[in-house]
């Protein structure tokens, strides 16, 4: 058997050569990355590297002009609309800004998709909503609206939403970048508990320190490229990668207005200590 052919056999998202671009802007230029059943995998990198268009091919939000992108197997075609629904049945998105509807109550967010896919009866789907909420430790939250949660909450309410189709794939797209810092670690908790339990989870993420606690694999992208791939040596990673011209312009955009020496040169070393920790 040919070796495409083999990891085509284990993987269940498999991206070959990815292109995708908005006019002239092309936000991915030839992604090559082949995930495992099971496997946590981790994308980081500066801001419009690719890693949130990359997450919305995968799950059909965004078409892609030329490569191959495919979930179990099956090749994600946007102009199909019966492949796409079969595809969004099988794989959960949670978005950085929550996307809960506000005129409904955290149960009837939840119950939503399930009733319109999965055609449960409302009792069954209350059921449902019940235990998902059980889950993330908000079952007292079953009858509120989003504006009377917090973020972490919300957050947490749109991760049951992303469970309640039963998907074989989560994706997350930077989903504490819209929470204060206290509230971050209540949301983390959550994925680290569904990455114990054998999902498999694509996260785009600047949580570092996360990341490489979880992470089976960690995936650096720059300017629409996968530059960089290891197994939990994201640290390592990019303090590696400083030696290239590319990395060292995203270090310096990553640092913005703190790039005095000093600065740059401790954070440098810490990456070291933790990584070889």
């Amino acid at each position: 058997m040919a070796a495409n052919q083999q990891e085509n056999k284990f993987s269940i998202v498999d991206i070959r050569n990815l292109h995708k671009h908005f006019g002239q802007n092309h936000v991915l230029n030839g992604v090559d990355l082949q995930i495992a059943r099971g496997e946590i995998v981790s994308i980081i990198g500066q801001s419009g590297s690719g890693k949130s268009t990359l997450l919305r091919c995968i799950n059909g939000l965004e078409s892609y002009q030329s490569g191959e992108l495919r979930v179990e197997s099956e090749l994600v075609d946007c102009s199909n609309k019966r492949a796409l629904q079969q595809l969004r049945s099988n794989v959960g998105m949670i978005f950085q800004n929550f996307n809960l509807f506000p005129h409904l109550t955290v149960a009837e967010n939840i119950m939503l998709a399930p009733r319109l896919t999965n055609y449960l009866t409302k009792e069954k789907a209350q059921e449902q909503a019940l235990r998902l909420l059980q889950r993330v430790s908000l079952a007292d939250k079953f009858d509120e609206y989003p504006d009377q949660l917090s973020g972490g909450q919300k957050q947490r309410v749109a991760i049951a939403r992303a469970l309640a189709i039963n998907p074989e794939i989560l994706l997350c797209d930077e989903i504490t970048s819209a929470l204060d810092p206290q509230l971050v670690n209540e949301v983390l908790l959550v994925i680290e508990a569904l990455a114990k339990e054998g999902m498999t989870i694509i996260m785009v993420t600047h949580e570092m320190a996360f990341a490489r606690k979880i992470s089976d694999k960690v995936v650096f992208m720059y300017s629409g490229k996968v530059h960089e791939m290891g197994s939990r040596k994201c640290y390592l990673i990019i303090h590696r990668r400083l030696n290239s011209s590319a990395s060292c312009r995203w270090y310096c955009n990553f640092w913005r207005g703190q790039k005095t020496l000093l600065q740059m040169a401790v954070f440098s070393l810490s990456l070291i200590r933790i990584a070889s920790a």
